[in-house]
């Protein structure tokens, strides 16, 4: 079910009740959207402490090994692949507060397990490959719900600001999460981390089940054969003029780009030879260049050329990987994965509103299921092959080919698709 509008327009929540002259935040002025965001807030922090931890404790289990943290990876995109569709449909089929209330708390039950498997001692590395699976298959269904969810949040007016902030919530958290989780590793260890992170949880049930709902704004929901419904979508995006070639670009940047999970580890310990205090900064420099390009997106609003945007943003993540891939001080890493953090979070913001905005209501869960495809299946599936390729040439060689290779399919696509460059 999704939230009324009217009744969650209100701007209380500000000492002059003017929250709709700060356009960066003219999103938080509807109480639905401003609950979900303040638990997303809080969630995302634990979820960025596990991150950490999780990436850590694979290295300290497999004596380093590259290829071990691109299995993770690679377990959790299988899951993806499999169930992520499935998840979009249901997304548009069912009440998605009910949806995501059940995704949540299994989500928080998978962070206990992992605790409680690491304070036993009895954790061993064929676990967390298998905790990635379930994880993802209960992503599939989470996410195209949450991002469906935030359209009936907010007016379309509003949409690409409330899409802005929302990324701010997850990436603004890898600046103090990663933070906190080098500290707390020194405390509570590893398990203290998972623990901690299932204790987020806490902050976003509790936001779904503070909504306010009304039937009269719910979403014309699909019906008819489940695969139906997914080729359905498939058949609407690809003969779009835009999405195509957005989805494209986006998803070789993915691909062919390292995740920061996979690389930062391995950079810290190959490369600058730094603990997990320096680690903690390298993340949150991702995390710093993500809060910073999500609020001026928020402050731009509307904008009008959507997919040269989206391809200026890839061109200048290209930039940013080589130079980390160049680098050998702090300094210079940090200031490259800021850049690197904006113009990923640019892209990836303006490709989900560009799926939002280009399909009808009643597919935008599918639509987000293809957003879930990208980033949670096909990322993880390039990085397989990118830790093994780092595990053969090195982390610098490693970095530098996926980036020439990303810079021929930016200029391949760019080229081939004309209708983009003027959306």
């Amino acid at each position: 079910m999704n939230a009324s509008r009217n009744p969650d327009s209100d701007t209380s929540f500000s000492p002059a009740g003017r929250v709709s002259r700060l356009s960066t935040f003219r999103a938080l002025q509807h109480r639905n959207f401003r609950l979900l965001w303040t638990g997303l807030a809080v969630s995302a922090v634990g979820t960025w402490m596990q991150i950490v931890a999780q990436s850590l404790l694979v290295i300290d289990l497999t004596h380093g090994s590259a290829v071990a943290l691109g299995t993770v990876s690679l377990a959790q995109a299988l899951s993806f692949l499999l169930f992520a569709p499935i998840g979009g449909s249901a997304a548009d089929r069912f009440d998605k507060r009910r949806q995501l209330l059940l995704t949540q708390s299994a989500l928080m039950g998978l962070a206990i397990l992992l605790g409680v498997l690491t304070a036993t001692g009895v954790i061993r590395f064929w676990m967390i490959p298998l905790v990635a699976f379930v994880s993802g298959a209960t992503l599939s269904f989470d996410q195209p719900a949450r991002n469906a969810l935030i359209t009936s949040l907010v007016p379309k007016e509003n949409l690409m600001n409330a899409v802005a902030l929302q990324s701010a919530v997850f990436n603004g958290a890898s600046i103090l999460g990663p933070a906190l989780a080098g500290l707390a590793l020194g405390k509570v260890g590893y398990s203290g981390n998972f623990f901690l992170n299932a204790g987020s949880f806490l902050a976003v049930l509790a936001a779904l089940l503070l909504l306010r709902t009304s039937a009269a704004q719910e979403t014309p929901k699909s019906s008819g054969n489940l695969l139906a419904s997914v080729r359905e979508v498939l058949r609407y995006v690809r003969r779009d003029a835009v999405l195509p070639s957005a989805i494209s670009a986006y998803g070789a940047l993915l691909f062919f780009g390292p995740s920061a999970a996979l690389m930062l580890p391995l950079f810290a310990r190959q490369v600058l030879r730094v603990g997990p205090t320096q680690l903690g900064i390298l993340f949150s420099a991702v995390g710093a260049g993500t809060v910073l390009s999500a609020l001026i997106l928020a402050s731009l609003g509307d904008l009008r050329y959507k997919g040269r945007l989206m391809f200026g943003s890839i061109l200048l993540w290209i930039v940013a990987l080589a130079m980390l891939g160049l680098s050998g001080s702090l300094l210079v890493s940090v200031l490259a994965l800021f850049i690197l953090g904006a113009a990923q979070n640019t892209a990836g913001a303006t490709t989900i509103t560009l799926l939002q905005t280009r399909v009808p209501p009643e597919m935008r869960g599918r639509a987000m299921s293809l957003n879930t495809l990208l980033v949670m299946c096909v990322r993880p599936l390039g990085d397989f092959p990118a830790g093994a390729v780092i595990g053969v040439l090195g982390f610098r060689p490693a970095v530098l080919l996926n980036a020439v290779v990303l810079g021929v399919a930016w200029l391949t696509i760019f080229v081939a698709r004309p209708a983009v460059r003027s959306s």
